[in-house]
């Protein structure tokens, strides 16, 4: 069970879904877990607090092999991300002197920052064709001033929804449903 969880764990960078999702397959193929118990873990996993793979894991081996085989899920699916994270880490600390790296690193912030207008551009695009000007210029106004003031990601979004839910947009009839 340990080298499954630290197989299939391991052959995934960022969220846990794709690992979960692995997991699955393995236990489904060794009989291990039946699609309800998959469930049941993904459930509980999702409702813990904390990173939800390592619930999952947790899960997995409290249920195979109570303590000990929780123990043996979380180690192997912690400690090898956790020292990839330290080498990198330590890597960036040393290597971050180098202009090179600074060059590249500012490269990498203008690309990001253009793909950020970009897309911006392409979600303000339709109101300015259709004659919603007003309605682009405010949003673009209320963008402007939330960076301004350091308003972090998730209040925007906080206060997208709530404009979004107080001003649902105008509907085209013409053009009918799904256009």
């Amino acid at each position: 069970m340990g080298w499954v969880v630290f197989r299939d764990v391991n052959q995934t960078m960022g969220g846990g879904i794709a690992s979960v999702e692995l997991l699955r397959r393995t236990l489904a193929r060794h009989g291990w877990a039946s699609p309800d118990e998959h469930n049941l873990l993904v459930a509980v996993s999702r409702l813990t607090p904390g990173t939800n793979i390592l619930a999952y894991c947790a899960g997995l081996g409290w249920r195979l092999h109570r303590l000990r085989g929780a123990m043996v899920a979380l180690l192997a699916a912690a400690v090898p991300k956790a020292v990839l994270v330290f080498v990198l880490a330590v890597t960036l600390v040393r290597v971050d002197g180098y202009r090179i790296v600074q060059a590249i690193l500012g490269v990498g912030m203008v690309v990001a920052a253009v793909l950020v207008f970009v897309t911006a551009w392409h979600l303000i695009r339709p109101f300015l064709a259709r004659t919603r000007w007003l309605f682009a210029a405010m949003i673009t106004g209320v963008a402007i001033v939330l960076l301004a003031r350091d308003v972090t990601p998730v209040r925007i979004l906080l206060i997208a929804a709530i404009a979004g839910a107080a001003w649902p947009p105008r509907r085209d009839t013409a053009a009918g449903p799904g256009r």
